[in-house]
């Protein structure tokens, strides 16, 4: 359970499985709550979950991307282009800031050794990014980058069947 860090998490069969090393989750669950919930500088939550859901997005984690959507059109207040997002994919129109922070995310999937290129990032700046936020988009697209090959590879998401409580 203190692997969990959060008991909620131990309803989700992810979670679950990823208890099988309880320092690794942790460590884990550390990083992620790092990178969505620190309020302290860099990009505001709504664009920070924004880059979880373009990540798992083009990557075709649908079970993130939903779950990071939501998030991203919760605190942001733009359901309809988050929902674009989703139904269009990383190339959807949604604005000069929300399309940098997706570009460059995808830009870290498509080239990942460019990554420590700072030219790489160079069109983050033009929507007023600072290099903290900057720093929050490569986190959150490395990080979900990493966790959708991981619940990619336990398969797709099916509906239990009929009488077994997952």
């Amino acid at each position: 359970m203190a692997g969990l860090v959060d008991a909620a998490r131990a309803k989700s069969p992810y979670f679950r499985l990823l208890a099988r090393d309880p320092d690794a989750l942790r460590a884990r669950t550390l990083t992620d709550k790092d990178i969505f919930y620190n309020p302290e500088a860099g990009l505001p939550r709504a664009e920070r979950e924004l880059a979880a859901a373009a990540t798992s997005r083009f990557n075709g984690c649908i079970y993130c991307a939903s779950v990071h959507a939501r998030h991203s059109a919760t605190y942001s207040k733009r359901a309809d282009d988050v929902q674009r997002l989703l139904d269009e994919g990383v190339a959807a129109d949604l604005g000069e800031r929300w399309n940098a922070i997706i570009a460059a995310c995808v830009g870290a999937q498509r080239d990942a050794d460019r990554v420590r290129d700072r030219s790489m990032w160079s069109g983050c700046v033009a929507p007023g990014l600072d290099d903290l936020a900057i720093a929050d988009v490569i986190h959150a697209a490395a990080f979900f980058n990493w966790a959708n090959r991981l619940m990619l590879s336990l398969g797709e998401p099916v509906l239990p069947a009929e009488g077994i409580a997952i």
